[in-house]
């Protein structure tokens, strides 16, 4: 069972950037798809950034591309997601997760470990 503990979070003005970490651990680093997904208080979870490390492709949703990267060492066996040109909707609990097939653009559903999340609050 993959085990996922993010930081990275807190607090920055508008126009800002943050980098959150996932460290994870019970896995090999080209073994599990991950992913990045956020959520506010009354709606979903919505997926944000993945990386299929079998094939090193990524997919970015349309609300942070261009603006946001995701990136992995596998030598630390952690995700990375650099989040640049921040905006007060980027404000979310970020959390970090974990499938054993590809997952690209995928719903929660498709994913079998989460951290705990990291909170992320962007002032305009």
């Amino acid at each position: 069972q993959v085990q996922l503990v993010e930081s990275g979070g807190g607090s920055v003005q508008a126009g800002g950037s943050l980098r959150l970490s996932c460290a994870a651990s019970g896995y090999t680093g080209s073994s599990a798809c991950m992913s990045w997904f956020r959520q506010v208080p009354g709606k979903e979870r919505e997926g944000v950034a993945y990386f299929y490390p079998r094939t090193a492709s990524t997919y970015y949703g349309d609300s942070v591309k261009g603006r946001f990267t995701i990136s992995q060492d596998n030598a630390k066996n952690t995700v990375y997601l650099q989040m640049n040109s921040l905006k007060p909707e980027d404000t979310a609990m970020y959390y970090c997760a974990a499938s054993y097939s590809w997952c690209l653009a995928l719903g929660p559903p498709a994913f079998v470990s989460w951290g705990q999340g990291t909170q992320v609050t962007v002032s305009s």
